[in-house]
């Protein structure tokens, strides 16, 4: 498989993004307002439709810097993200078999080759749309995500480790110095994306103390996901104009706490310059874990 990566993840690239000031557009994006108690909201998988959220949201309109220009450098130690050239031969992501077979197996390669991945668990996939209810799921239809967050905390990292590999297998690689990485590749099915584009935190650019646990309610359990509040010192950057043969990774958590990139928040927003009639935004993400062992 040709992997046309931006940079690869190395220990070469910790540290804070020191990056000038791009070309961008101003749009708002939803934060969640800090309160005195922990936030919860009840899942899609819950309320058979939209989530229910418990707890205040806000507004704030922010800088968008287009990635492309720095897309050669972007690495998911220090930003979070990498905007990635894939392209896929399944046709139609919108077949469950073909997902789960031929998809899954070009995304474990795209991670094994790009990260220096021994394994790669995938274990979820979700597509989106932002037109009628959404786009089809096992679990249900599901619409673009708006409020800004990432998918998983400090707690829940470890614990999802746990769901997926197996309590045994998850401490014997927490033991053993593995490195494990929550990565999320995310495609649009059409393209190119000419609404609801997803905006990506530099994570360098993000206060630990914006970071809010939040309850996420499933039916048979409790899971724990960030929401951002909003700070002027955070720095955002979205890919204009996406196309199917693209792909962005995102780190929503990783084993290694170093003073790398740990956790990518990330939602969907409105460009300002979206022509009219635009076709809605199709998506699927796929949720991975990598595995990195000497």
């Amino acid at each position: 498989m040709s992997v046309q990566t931006a940079n690869r993840t190395t220990a070469a690239n910790p540290g804070v993004s020191t990056r000038a000031p791009l070309a961008a557009i101003e749009a708002e994006l939803t934060f969640i307002t800090p309160s005195d108690t922990k936030p919860t909201f009840h899942s899609s998988a819950l309320t058979g439709g939209a989530p229910r959220v418990l707890f205040e949201t806000e507004r704030h309109r922010v800088p968008i810097h287009d990635m492309r220009p720095i897309a050669y450098s972007l690495s998911l130690d220090r930003e979070g993200f990498e905007l990635l050239r894939q392209p896929t031969a399944v046709e139609d992501l919108y077949d469950d078999e073909a997902v789960e077979t031929r998809y899954y197996a070009e995304v474990e390669a795209l991670l094994k080759e790009t990260l220096g991945a021994s394994r790669v668990v995938i274990f979820d996939a979700t597509r989106r749309s932002d037109a009628g209810p959404g786009a089809p799921n096992r679990d249900g239809s599901r619409g673009p995500a708006s409020r800004v967050h990432v998918d998983y905390t400090a707690k829940s990292g470890p614990q999802r480790l746990r769901d997926v590999v197996g309590i045994d297998e998850a401490e014997r690689l927490l033991a053993s110095g593995a490195r494990v990485i929550q990565v999320n590749v995310w495609r649009p099915i059409r393209g190119p994306v000419e609404r609801a584009p997803l905006a990506l935190a530099d994570a360098s650019s993000v206060r630990p103390e914006d970071l809010i646990a939040t309850d996420q309610v499933f039916p048979n359990r409790v899971g724990e996901i960030y929401h951002l509040a909003h700070d002027p010192g955070q720095r955002w950057y979205y890919a204009p104009w996406m196309t199917t043969d693209e792909v962005l990774l995102i780190k929503g958590w990783d084993s290694l706490d170093d003073g790398r990139a740990r956790f990518t928040p990330h939602g969907a927003f409105e460009q300002p310059d979206t022509p009219e009639g635009a076709a809605p935004r199709e998506s699927i993400e796929v949720r991975t874990l990598a595995i990195i062992e000497d």
